[in-house]
């Protein structure tokens, strides 16, 4: 998966904004994970971005200002043992994270009455349900 990555619709990130650093990564690799640099950190300066629309941009600056550090957006993949699929498994949590975080507001929720019927219908049952266990009361059992 590599080259623009897909946020939604027709926009992507280009792979000239996106910084890349790797590092050697914990766990488990035998005596290979003393040699590789296979944990992956990917950078991506979302207030200096050209990519995103302004609108989204802004929405995405807003909703993930507690991930920021100077703008700038990080996530980090180590699961695996390979760099390229660590690489892979970045690139995704990044795009899944703005498209996230650009999506529209959801839409106001309209308040509704609950007909009468049902209510009624509700207050019928718990009376019946009410009369039921008031019968089981021993009081008339001698």
């Amino acid at each position: 998966m590599s080259g623009p990555y897909l946020i939604r619709g027709s926009v992507s990130l280009p792979e000239a904004e996106l910084m890349w650093r790797f590092s050697r990564s914990s766990g488990p690799g035998g005596q290979h994970v003393n040699t590789s640099d296979s944990q992956v950190e990917l950078r991506f300066d979302l207030a200096k971005t050209e990519a995103l629309p302004d609108v989204w941009k802004q929405r995405a600056l807003e909703r993930l200002a507690s991930r920021l550090v100077d703008g700038v957006v990080t996530v980090r993949s180590s699961e695996h043992r390979s760099q390229w699929r660590n690489r892979e498994t970045a690139a995704v949590r990044l795009t899944a994270l703005l498209a996230e975080a650009t999506a529209p507001p959801p839409k106001p929720r309209r308040a509704t009455r609950i007909p009468r019927g049902i209510n009624e219908r509700r207050l019928r049952e718990k009376k019946q349900r009410s009369d039921t266990k008031r019968g089981r009361t021993g009081r008339d059992w001698g």
